[in-house]
């Protein structure tokens, strides 16, 4: 191993030149092997009675023959008898120490202290290596790796040496460079100081680990060993903080560096986030230990010494809190209330009331928005120093000051310079357990909805972000007060129709009411509120009791009436993720209503509001949420329901709810006559299936024709890529839990859908492109569960390549396949097996890369224009590339970086930007040292270049992700190899200054400056 600060140990000339080998020495082997007491004469001689001991004499023999033949080492010898090593019987234990006896003789020659050692290593790592063994061997040779084996086996033997063994350790140790047996020796000084008697060697084995400190080794380029600067320095702080023996010697020494050091070994004056962290650790971790026996102190006044100077400091310092020294002088504060109680007490004592005093001062006036932000600083930490069951009020370190800082919330929140740093500091006293009571928050709940409320307050996002965390906050602990006073407010602020087009103002209110309804009815009990009062006023929207003329603008309420529902969605999102299990009751008192309110408008109206396809998408939303919570048994009635629907058209029991269907009602989705609004509600149906379990799913009662028929009709009857979608999302997930039964349908689909709707060239071209995406999610179907399958059908696709009219629209289909989707999910009780997508990609990737490099190579980064068909590779390629980690195709990168390339010459401006975002995830993680693109930087730094010029290139996104990826190139290519194309490329750049987008000029100054700065 080579490296900068600490110089490796060469191997000596008697290691000869196979460290591998134990017998390979300056003698010959024909010398060794006519010594008597050669290790190959012994091992002869140790065989031979084992060859006649053991039952497994034919082995023993052919190894004695191969031994004879020079044709086994030393080594080889000690493995192959490690079964015998380990033998319970004496007879053949006892042998063992023959072999220790040997080794450790042969430790006194210099010609055979190499093989000797790795002998020992070996022998040190079985079971059968007693303590009388351990004892012999560390008494012959000390060395690391042997100690290392010894202290994880026969800890006991080494510390019953006492003396002996710490004498000779220590001077193993003493003036150890190497990095490599560094580690080893830390781990094991460790040991030593933590559980060895060490009173008689303090001072040595401080010496042999403190000089090591500070640590500054450098790792070499490509360091095939991966020792790293930060694990030596891990290793040596575990050792001088191991023992509490090395106080009085460490820390005189470690004040000297802090004080003439270099700035690597500074602790306080940090120059960065991390040191000033360790400086407060460190400052906690001296009080702590100076006070630790303080905390029966009564009387903030007895607290001397320290804790006392360092407070009247930083309370000095605060008397200028806008000074920039008044921040770390609060963290030092902060920090002291992590320590002991009675320093925390005095630190409180002495810090709140001045900071209280400050903000009432009128000559700080202008001075309050900084104190409050450094009394929040002081609440949230006296909360954090709280432990996690509070049994007594003397528990609470604010509690004595509360009302006071209450005050300065109440003043400072009603001014709008310092109301946001006022509602930080109630957010601390809020979050503080037990400290306020029901009646104070009751009293904040009030004051907070003023201000909210308030039009000429001036609130603005921030303020109203830092109100709602407070109001939240209360309502996860004392709800009925939000309910109570807030939400009556916020419900009353909703208008009962939607604003005018020409009223944006009027929206943007209503919104920000929605907002807060979002973040605070997350709680069972206001939830429930939410939903109430906010499907009463979909209701009211979507079927006005009033008949309007038909020219009226339903927009603004359709668009309304969709906030209502989404933030109902968005709720309901944060409650699936934190798994509450109220969600589940959902089922029956939201879900049959949204099924009544669409139904009935899809089937009673012809323009009603709720026929509109966003509308149902949120609904799709709330279904799908609720569905995916709902118990097995719940689930499998509830979908049993949806497939009567899809059989009998009778919506009267399932759609159950305000509005009335007359009695002759059905709804038939796949009638030629129905209208588009009927065929949407496929969706709504939809919803409720794709959650369910396998178990509780029951398949159609003709499950291939279900499918068949479904399949087509999206082809040939819909009206709308929501009704397509809806039914190849059923289809995919059915077709997911239950493929083993659907044989006949995967075989209609390769035999028949395939070369009818998608290779026939006189189907029309949108309905093959509809079919092509139809095929993508019965393949995703397959690809999850790694069915059997799935190769017939991405053979299909490779088929169709060479199609002038959708061979790029067959490409892209490897990487949809590919891609990630929110139906077949765990959620969703999809069944998916692990690395099926590993699985698929190593399936089609070598393929793609094959066909992508069947026509002539490019001459000087110049290509030819590739025929059709191998265009389609390349765009199959960045498809599939673009829609899978990293990880999954890093390794094919040196193959992969050519065909990349071609890709930047693709005419579809999306498949360039495409192959940009490849490079750019291709290039997270890399460094200069490993990276992948170092051989191709001159070729992509022209490509790029090129793709950033307006004249060259339309597409604003292409132009803007090609500056990215220049701006990524210094980081990740040698200066050396970067360097020839600079004054090019500053060139080149300076006329991209000149783009008519603002976005683009601000990307290409910030390139610029890379490669200039």
């Amino acid at each position: 191993m080579n490296q900068c600060d600490i110089p490796v140990r060469k191997p000596s000339a008697s290691e000869g030149t196979r460290l591998g080998d134990a017998h390979v020495t300056r003698k010959s082997q024909s010398e060794i092997s006519d010594t008597a007491d050669s290790p190959l004469a012994v091992h002869t001689s140790l065989l031979t009675s084992w060859r006649f001991d053991n039952s497994k004499g034919k082995d023993v023999i052919d190894q004695e023959t191969e031994i004879s033949e020079n044709k086994l080492t030393l080594l080889d010898v000690v493995k192959a008898l490690g079964e015998f090593l380990t033998s319970e019987k004496d007879e053949i234990r006892t042998k063992v120490r023959v072999l220790t006896t040997f080794y450790c003789g042969k430790l006194d020659d210099t010609e055979t202290i190499i093989p000797a050692l790795k002998g020992l290593n070996t022998l040190t790592s079985h079971p059968s290596c007693s303590p009388d063994d351990a004892t012999s061997i560390v008494q012959a040779f000390e060395v690391f790796s042997i100690i290392d084996n010894l202290m994880a086996r026969n800890r006991d033997a080494l510390k019953q040496m006492g003396k002996a063994f710490l004498s000779g350790y220590i001077l193993l140790a003493e003036g150890e460079k190497d990095p490599r047996n560094l580690l080893v020796a830390f781990a094991i000084a460790r040991v030593i100081l933590i559980e060895f008697n060490i009173s008689e060697h303090v001072e040595s084995l401080f010496n042999i680990t403190y000089c090591y400190f500070p640590i500054t080794f450098r790792p070499p380029p490509n360091d095939p060993y991966g020792i790293t600067t930060d694990d030596l320095r891990k290793a040596l702080r575990g050792c001088l903080s191991a023992s509490p023996y090395f106080g009085p010697l460490a820390i005189p020494v470690f004040l000297e560096k802090l004080t003439a050091g270099s700035p690597a070994t500074k602790i306080f004056q940090p120059t960065d986030p991390l040191t000033e962290e360790e400086a407060l650790k460190t400052t906690q971790s001296l009080v702590e230990t100076i006070y630790a026996y303080e905390d029966s102190i009564e009387s903030d006044d007895d607290v001397q010494g320290l804790a006392k100077d360092v407070c009247e400091e930083c309370i000095h310092i605060l008397r200028e809190p806008e000074k920039n020294q008044a921040k770390p002088a609060i963290k030092v504060l902060c920090a002291f209330m992590s320590t002991t109680l009675s320093v925390s007490r005095y630190t409180l004592s002495q810090a709140v009331p001045h900071l209280v005093k400050l903000f009432l001062n009128p000559d700080e006036i202008s001075n309050r928005s900084p104190i409050l932000i450094l009394l929040a600083d002081l609440v949230n930490a006296a909360r954090d120093s709280m432990p996690s069951e509070v049994t007594d009020e003397t528990l609470i370190p604010m509690m004595p000051y509360k009302d006071e800082v209450l005050g300065l919330v109440s003043v400072g929140s009603k001014t709008p310079t310092s109301r946001i740093p006022a509602i930080g500091l109630l957010r601390g006293l809020v979050s503080t357990k037990k400290l306020l009571s029901d009646q104070e928050l009751g009293f904040i709940v009030h004051s907070t909805n003023e201000i909210f409320m308030d039009e000429g307050a001036g609130n603005d996002d921030f303020s109203d972000s830092a109100i709602l965390e407070v109001l939240s906050m209360i309502s996860q602990t004392a709800p009925h007060h939000v309910e109570e006073q807030t939400l009556p407010i916020l419900f009353s602020a909703l208008p009962e129709r939607a604003p005018p087009r020409d009223e944006p103002l009027e929206r943007v209110k209503f919104w920000r009411i929605l907002l807060a309804l979002k973040t605070l009815c997350v709680h069972q009990r206001l939830f429930e509120i939410l939903v109430i009062r906010l499907t009463t006023k979909v209701d009211l929207i979507c079927l006005p009791s009033t008949k309007n003329g038909a020219m009226e603008d339903t927009e603004p309420d359709a668009a309304y009436a969709h906030s209502l529902l989404k933030t109902i969605a968005d709720t309901l999102t944060i409650k699936v993720d934190a798994g509450h299990p109220d969600v589940a009751k959902y089922i029956d008192r939201l879900v049959p209503g949204l099924y009544n309110l669409f139904s009935y408008s899809a089937l009673q109206q012809e323009r009603g509001i709720a026929t509109d396809h966003r509308l149902v998408r949120v609904a799709v939303d709330i279904i799908t949420l609720v569905t995916q919570c709902i118990p097995a048994q719940r689930q499998g009635t509830f979908v049993a329901a949806v497939f009567d629907v899809f059989s009998s058209g009778r919506v009267h029991e399932f759609a159950e709810g305000l509005q009335k269907f007359p009695a002759d009602t059905k709804l038939r989705l796949f009638d030629a006559s129905a209208t588009t609004a009927q065929k949407n509600l496929l969706a709504l149906l939809t919803a409720g299936i794709i959650t369910a379990d396998k178990e509780v799913l029951p398949p159609p009662s003709s499950l291939d024709m279900f499918l068949n028929d479904l399949l087509r009709w999206s082809i040939l009857q819909t009206d709308h890529y929501l009704q397509r979608e809806s039914a190849w999302h059923l289809i995919s997930s059915v077709l997911n839990k239950h493929a083993d039964t659907a044989i006949v349908f995967l075989e209609e689909n390769i035999a028949n859908f395939w070369p009818q709707f998608i290779a026939s060239r006189e189907t029309p071209a949108e309905q093959r492109r509809w079919a092509l995406q139809a095929w993508v999610w019965i393949s995703k179907a397959l690809v999850v569960r790694k069915h059997a399958s799935l190769a017939r059908f991405t053979d299909k696709v490779f088929e169709l390549f060479a199609d002038d009219e959708i061979g790029w629209d067959v490409a892209k289909t490897l990487g949809d396949i590919a891609n990630s989707d929110q139906i077949l999910t765990k959620r969703n009780h999809a069944v998916i097996k692990i690395l099926h997508a590993q699985k698929f990609v190593n399936g089609v990737l070598p393929r793609i890369v094959t066909g992508a490099q069947d026509f002539n190579s490019p001459v000087d980064d110049t290509f030819a224009e590739p025929p059709h068909e191998q265009t389609a590779y390349l765009v199959a390629l960045t498809s599939l590339i673009k829609a899978i980690p990293k990880t999954a195709y890093a390794h094919e990168m040196t193959r992969l970086m050519p065909l990349l390339l071609r890709g930047l010459e693709l005419p579809d401006f999306d498949l360039r930007a495409d192959v940009i975002d490849t490079l750019l995830a291709a290039a997270e993680g890399d460094t200069s040292d490993h990276s992948l693109v170092s051989e191709h930087a001159p070729a992509l730094a022209t490509y790029m270049l090129k793709n950033s010029m307006v004249k060259e290139m339309p597409s604003v996104r292409v132009r803007m992700t090609a500056l990215q990826y220049l701006s990524v190139l210094p980081k990740i290519v040698r200066y050396d190899v970067l360097h020839p194309s600079k004054s090019r490329v500053l060139r080149e750049l300076a006329k991209v200054l000149d783009d008519p987008k603002r976005s683009v000029r601000k990307e290409a100054v910030d390139t610029r400056f890379k490669y200039s700065g």
